[in-house]
C-alpha cells in the first residue's frame, strides 16, 4: 500500500521571477524561515554561509542566482551583457570550492548563453531563466530515479545509517541518500533510520533528523562516534550517504566524517552506498587527491552552537569541511542511470558513454 509523503520545496524562483526563495537551513530546526534573495551578493552569501546546502540545491540556487544577477543588467549591447554575465558567474563560483554541482550548473547556464547567439539581450535573459527551471526539474527526476535504484537493494524493516544531510532540503525533491527512505515510506517499508549528528555543523541533527521526523519516518539521532556501537549491535543493515564530488576512480568527497563511517561499515560487513547524481561525477579528477577540500572557520568548532566558547581561545582548530572516502570502501555508487559497482574507473566511464 502506498501513501503520500510531504516533502519540502527548499529552493524556487518566486512567481514574479524577481526573487530566489530559499529555506534558511541555518535556522533549522527551531525556525522554518524562507529567505527572499534578489541580488547576486545575497545568493553568494546564502551558499557560502550554508543557508542553502547540498550539492544539487547549491547548483539550482546558483543557476537562479546567475539569472537574477543578469536580469537587472540594463544594456542592449551583447558584448557588455556577456562580460557582465561572466563576472556574475565567476562571483558565484567563488562561494564553495568542493561542490562540483555549483560549477556544473554555472557552466550549463554558460553553455545555454553561448547557444543563444543572435538573440536579443531580453530573449537571452528569458532563455537563462528557462535553463535554471530545467536544471531544477531534471534534479527532481534524478532524485526520484536514484531513490528507486537504491530502494531495489534495501529490504523492508532495515536499519539505515546516514551522515550529513542529503535529503529533500538539499535538492529539488526527495534528496539523494534520503530518496529511497522517502520512497520506502510511501510504500510502508518501515525503515528505522539512524542519523549521525555530523559535527561540527550538525547537519544530521538539525536537518536530516528534522526533515525525516516531519515526514513521519522512524528516525533516531546519534553522535558521530556512536556509529560503531549501533553497527556492532546489528541495528544497521546498510549505510546511505550523499556526496559533493566523485572522482574518476570512484573516490567520493562528502561531509567530514563520512570516510570514518565507511571504514566502520567495511569492518562490520555492512554495505555502504554513495548516492550521486551524474552531475557530481567529475571525470577530470583522476582520484580523490585531486578534489579540493574546503577549510572553514575555527570558530565553527570552538564557538558555534555554544553560549560560551568550548575550547581555550588560544588553541588552534583544524576544520576541513569534507573528507574523501576511498573507492575500495564503497559498495556501490547509485546514480540516476543505475547502481555502479567496481571497477569504478571502468564502469563510470561506460556510464557516460551509454
Amino acid at each position: 500500500m502506498s501513501k503520500s509523503v510531504t516533502v519540502i520545496e527548499s529552493v524556487k524562483l518566486d512567481d514574479t521571477n524577481s526573487a530566489l526563495i530559499l529555506l534558511d537551513q541555518t535556522a533549522l530546526p527551531n525556525y522554518k524561515n524562507f529567505l527572499h534573495l534578489t541580488t547576486v551578493e545575497e545568493v553568494w552569501d546564502a551558499i557560502y554561509e550554508l543557508k542553502v546546502r547540498g550539492a544539487p540545491a547549491i547548483g539550482i540556487a546558483a543557476a537562479y542566482g546567475l539569472y537574477l544577477g543578469v536580469k537587472k543588467i540594463q544594456t542592449e549591447n551583447m558584448e557588455e551583457f556577456k562580460q557582465a554575465f561572466i563576472q556574475t558567474k565567476e562571483k558565484l563560483a567563488s562561494s564553495r570550492p568542493t561542490a562540483v554541482n555549483l560549477f556544473w550548473a554555472l557552466d550549463r547556464m554558460h553553455a545555454r548563453f553561448d547557444k543563444s547567439k543572435g538573440e536579443t539581450v531580453e530573449k537571452v535573459k528569458e532563455l537563462l531563466r528557462e535553463e535554471a527551471d530545467l536544471i531544477k526539474k531534471e534534479d527532481q527526476e534524478v532524485c526520484e530515479a536514484i531513490g528507486k535504484h537504491a530502494l531495489s537493494v534495501l529490504e523492508p524493516g532495515w536499519g539505515l545509517l546516514t551522515h550529513c544531510n542529503a535529503g529533500t532540503i538539499a535538492t529539488a525533491k526527495y534528496g539523494t541518500a534520503l530518496a529511497p527512505i522517502y520512497l520506502g515510506q510511501e510504500q510502508d517499508y518501515n525503515f528505522k533510520v539512524f542519523a549521525d549528528e555530523t559535527r561540527p555543523l550538525l547537519q544530521g541533527a538539525r536537518l536530516t533528523a528534522w526533515e525525516l521526523n516531519e515526514a513521519g519516518v522512524d528516525v533516531t539521532l546519534i553522535c558521530d562516534n556512536m556509529a560503531s556501537i549501533v553497527m556492532k549491535q546489528e541495528k544497521i543493515q546498510a549505510v546511505l550517504v550523499g556526496c559533493d564530488r566523485v572522482a574518476k576512480n570512484g573516490d567520493a568527497a562528502n561531509k567530514i566524517g563520512t570516510s570514518g563511517v565507511a571504514i566502520l561499515a567495511k569492518h562490520y560487513g555492512i554495505p555502504f552506498y554513495v548516492c550521486a547524481p551524474m552531475s557530481t561525477i567529475d571525470m577530470n579528477s583522476e582520484t580523490g587527491d585531486d578534489i579540493e577540500i574546503e577549510l572553514r572557520s575555527q570558530e565553527e568548532i570552538k564557538e558555534k552552537w555554544y553560549a560560551e566558547p568550548m575550547a581555550p581561545k588560544e588553541v588552534k582548530a583544524y576544520n576541513p569541511a569534507f573528507d574523501v572516502t576511498d573507492h575500495s570502501l564503497i559498495t556501490g555508487i547509485v546514480t540516476e542511470k543505475g547502481i555502479i559497482y567496481p571497477s569504478y574507473e571502468e564502469n563510470l566511464e561506460k556510464l557516460f558513454k551509454d
